[in-house]
């Protein structure tokens, strides 16, 4: 069996970077985020089942799943919320095992912004919090994003605070420096993780 670890952290913390950087060192990278959006694709049975549970407003006229109002309706509605992840949320996970078990490099990385909130750090041996504090975290997402500060600020709150990530988190890099500081310290714990 492959050592799974997972990977994680707020917006703007650094995480893609991490996990590009591990993926240029030949590692398999899973990515909930992508598996997300495929999940949801034009004859998915996901998207089917979106369809049935919301209306025809929700696809686009080529089929596809409009995205934005999709997001809109559940940022208002919480049980709209509920509604779309008790659809998607299983058939993230299905395919997140299934990219994870298919995995033939020395371990295998899922890559999850929610990988605490959605509790899939079960899936994983081990974690690993790329953190920054909240103030980069804005300053990056905005340059990077065009997002206002206060989309940002209100996707740190959706998020579990920093602390209680910490606490759940078996190893922390602190990205609060340069992109060469957080590769030193991926570095390090790479090593580590092939030697699992």
């Amino acid at each position: 069996m492959t050592f799974i670890l997972g990977l994680t952290g707020g917006i703007g913390s650094g995480k893609s970077a991490a996990s590009t950087w591990f993926e240029t060192q030949g590692i398999t990278v899973v990515d909930a985020d992508i598996v997300a959006r495929e999940v949801v694709e034009k004859g998915q049975p996901a998207l089917q089942k979106i369809h049935v549970a919301f209306g025809d407003w929700v696809l686009l006229e080529n089929g596809e799943l409009n995205r934005r109002a999709l997001r809109e309706h559940i940022f208002k509605d919480p049980n709209a919320r509920q509604t779309l992840e008790h659809i998607t949320h299983p058939a993230i996970r299905q395919s997140i095992i299934h990219q994870l078990q298919s995995a033939t490099t020395p371990y295998v990385i899922l890559v999850s912004p929610l990988l605490f909130e959605t509790n899939q750090h079960e899936l994983t041996d081990h974690t690993l919090l790329i953190d920054a504090t909240e103030e980069l975290q804005i300053q990056r997402a905005s340059q990077r994003d065009g997002q206002s500060i206060e989309q940002i600020h209100q996707i740190i709150q959706a998020q579990m605070p920093r602390q209680q990530k910490q606490q759940l988190a078996d190893d922390i890099v602190l990205n609060d420096g340069h992109l060469e500081h957080l590769y030193r310290h991926l570095k390090t714990l790479h090593q580590r993780y092939l030697k699992r």
